[in-house]
């Protein structure tokens, strides 16, 4: 199947076009990965033999889809232009993730809400990543209508929950921008971004035989 019609399932659609220019141009190995509950996206620079490779979650909404999408390709170019010596969300990755997101503007592809969030996240100094909170909220607000998440912060404290991989957990405190969790059967701490989505648990799930 065309590469652009391929995209067209996960992208605003006239932003298919432009990242399959990327995709041809960079050489790059661009995959639609299954959902990850700890990153939307993922970018590995040339290695061994393989080239450039980035994936996206497919889960994603299509702004999401987008945005993430962009902040991965500006990975690659900022790797490209500077290797190991830029800081992986420093200034040359903003310069490069502000550039490579203006011909989405120019579209108009994004609406005004979406697109001031990204403004002001490339203003931040402080936003390291996607997982900018302010930026992810505004973005998850376009998932399909219906969709049930819970996500950490929407517990009550001490809510019992379970993550994608089953390990059952407390929530207890919030630590600057991470909440701290109890793991029950072992009783490691975790912290925990307050939008990692769960799955809350009842009182027999949180209380198994370990035996």
């Amino acid at each position: 199947m065309d590469k652009i019609q391929v995209l067209k399932n996960y992208l605003p659609l006239d932003a298919a076009p432009v990242i399959a220019k990327w995709i041809d141009y960079f050489q790059c190995e661009f995959k639609v990965s299954r959902g990850r509950g700890s990153k939307f996206g993922d970018y590995r620079p040339p290695f061994q033999g393989r080239g450039h490779r980035i994936s996206v979650n497919y889960n994603l909404n299509p702004y999401a889809f987008l945005v993430t999408t962009v902040h991965e390709f500006a990975h690659l170019l900022t790797w490209q232009e500077h290797r190991r010596k830029a800081k992986p969300h420093g200034a040359e990755w903003k310069a490069n993730f502000k550039r490579m997101m203006k011909p989405f503007f120019e579209k108009q592809l994004f609406p005004l809400d979406i697109k001031q969030a990204i403004v002001n996240y490339l203003q931040n100094p402080a936003a390291s990543s996607c997982s900018d909170l302010t930026l992810f909220r505004i973005l998850k607000k376009y998932d399909t209508p219906g969709k049930q998440v819970t996500t950490v912060e929407s517990l009550p404290p001490n809510s019992v929950f379970s993550f994608k991989d089953k390990r059952i957990f407390r929530k207890e405190t919030l630590i600057r921008k991470r909440y701290r969790c109890t793991e029950l059967k072992t009783g490691l701490i975790y912290l925990f971004s307050p939008v990692a989505e769960v799955s809350p648990v009842t009182s027999d799930e949180a209380n198994p035989d370990w035996e």
